[in-house]
């Protein structure tokens, strides 16, 4: 396979490429390097390869000309890459369909980047090896070259060393051992001193789905997962932002079509469909608020027959969603009631279907700000009826939370609905 490193410090690639098994793999003709320095297609005695960006801002970008005559220099070019943090993420799943290729051609960016048009140009598909930004490409293309390359047939010696891995299969990759078998009274573990080698597969299956759940629950989800190993992992102990969320439904005050401020009554099927939205993702607790005396008492009474009476015996799931619920005046008694459960007074976050536009308004809520109040406090957030909340709802809000559709025109989804949508997204723990 040749990989054909187009950069302006080609020699940055001549340790690691030359070190362990990539170095036999050179030796062996398995892998090719072609350095293609940029700097040898510059113009003028100083040679330069970069200039100021067009707008002002600081520092310097590669310029075009001598990337682009880099590029036609490689006579079998392959599929272009850029490493970028704009890029799509280099998985396992990418770096196994790139090993298939005969020819790779990195380019690796300095700088403040590389002049927009080389886009334009070249078929080049940007890739990122981590959210974070580097000095330039070329620690990015040593990553993608060892991830593809150890990959190749006859690489790493077994064919099956690329199999067991982490990520191969959708999970972390399961503890190692060697000896001695005891060191200052660290012991291996027996299973993988008895022989049995159906049990140390079953070990080493459970301690990989442990080690994902644990250490990188974020892949579970487009984990391939057996029955056998969904229920291993209902077994184990995880944390769930979800007992820090409480929602309310605020009944009044809220807004009409016409933007007046009214009172809307409680129904039956709001209370259902929360309450058992609550319950399947272990929240805090669901507030129903209201000031008006009949439509509590309906509420409660509504609460009382799922608790207490004849649909708690016919529908003991409804009544453990039931649990859940609890009915109050307004919002703020709401939040003494979260303090007194908590010890601490609930940061609170609206939601509403539209933008705030506002002169001056703060940006939306995301769902990852709201996440990372979870993490260390409870959160109230507030929902409204009839056509959203008043404004003295809202502006008691420390924000509000993005409309699900906000890119959309069309925005307008019942609130048990939004409910779902918004508290999936916001736990976001499947796993």
């Amino acid at each position: 396979m040749n990989f054909h490193l187009v950069s302006i410090f080609p020699h940055y690639f001549e340790s690691p490429f030359a070190s362990g098994l990539m170095g036999k793999a050179v030796e062996n003709g398995l892998v090719a390097f072609d350095h293609v320095d940029v700097r040898h297609f510059a113009g003028g005695i100083h040679k330069s390869v970069d200039d100021r960006p067009f707008g002002g801002g600081p520092g310097m970008l590669l310029k075009l000309d001598p990337m682009a005559k880099a590029l036609d220099s490689i006579e079998s070019p392959g599929r272009i890459l850029m490493l970028s943090p704009r890029g799509k993420p280099l998985t396992q799943a990418r770096a196994r369909e790139l090993s298939a290729e005969e020819d790779l051609t990195l380019i690796c960016g300095r700088y403040e980047g590389i002049d927009e048009r080389l886009l334009d140009l070249y078929p080049i598909e940007m890739v990122s090896v981590g959210d974070f930004v580097l000095n330039g490409g070329e620690a990015g293309a040593v990553c993608l070259v060892e991830a593809v390359a150890r990959l190749l047939p006859d690489f790493m010696g077994h064919t099956d060393s690329g199999e067991e891995e982490s990520f191969s299969a959708g999970l972390l990759e399961y503890p190692h051992y060697t000896r001695p078998d005891d060191y200052q009274g660290l012991v291996v573990p027996e299973v993988l001193r008895g022989g049995n080698h159906g049990k140390i597969e079953e070990w080493r299956r459970e301690c990989s789905l442990e080690s994902t759940l644990n250490d990188r629950p974020d892949v579970l989800p487009e984990a391939s997962l057996t029955v056998e190993d969904i229920d291993f992992l209902r077994t184990l102990s995880r944390t769930r932002l979800g007992r820090n969320l409480y929602i309310a439904l605020c009944h009044y005050p809220v807004v009409n079509k016409f933007g007046e401020k009214v009172a809307v009554s409680v129904t039956n099927l709001d209370l259902h469909d929360m309450s058992r939205v609550a319950r399947s993702y272990g929240l805090g607790g669901f507030y129903a608020t209201t000031p008006i005396e009949d439509q509590k008492a309906l509420a409660e009474q509504l609460l009382n027959h799922w608790k207490k009476g004849a649909g708690s015996i016919a529908n003991p799931d409804r009544a453990e969603a039931f649990s859940k619920v609890k009915v109050f005046d307004d919002i703020e008694a709401a939040v003494l009631d979260i303090e007194t459960q908590t010890g601490q007074c609930p940061r609170l976050a609206a939601t509403s279907a539209r933008l705030d536009r506002r002169k001056h308004a703060e940006p939306a809520l995301t769902y990852a700000d709201v996440r990372k109040w979870l993490e260390i406090s409870p959160v109230l957030l507030v929902f409204g009826t009839g056509h959203g909340l008043a404004e003295e709802v809202l502006a008691k809000a420390e924000g509000i939370l993005r409309p699900i559709r906000f890119l959309d025109d069309y925005n307008h989804l019942s609130v048990r609905s939004a409910v779902a949508i918004i508290v999936d997204r916001l736990i976001a723990d499947e796993y």
